[in-house]
């Protein structure tokens, strides 16, 4: 559905981030599986999203890969990710994402 619309900059990201390292808090939706770790996800602002239609704006979602595939505990719980941000948009069947991250970690989102 969504890979019929390229990624612009117009949509709504903030130029002035790429290339931070940053620490950004959210839910996983994944995209690449490999056993039980994921190798890239959709990290989005609240659960269920890009589930439901319509999805989050591009610039509330970050397309994630990780070079070696991480351990998920659950997509039901929120989780911390940090690495470097991008802003190589990505588009899949579920949503586009404005951000792209190099991850590094994640981490169980503690309260």
């Amino acid at each position: 559905m969504f890979d019929d619309f390229p990624v612009t900059t117009n949509d709504g990201v903030v130029p002035e981030l790429n290339g931070e390292s940053v620490k950004l808090p959210g839910f996983v939706v994944p995209l690449d599986v490999v056993g039980d770790k994921v190798a890239s996800f959709l990290l989005v602002p609240y659960f269920g999203a890009c589930i439901h239609v319509p999805p989050p704006p591009p610039n509330q979602i970050v397309y994630v890969e990780f070079e070696d595939p991480v351990e998920l505990e659950s997509m039901y719980d929120p989780v911390w990710v940090t690495g470097e941000l991008g802003l190589e948009g990505h588009a899949s069947s579920l949503a586009r994402a404005g951000y792209s991250m190099k991850g590094k970690s994640l981490e169980k989102y503690r309260y």
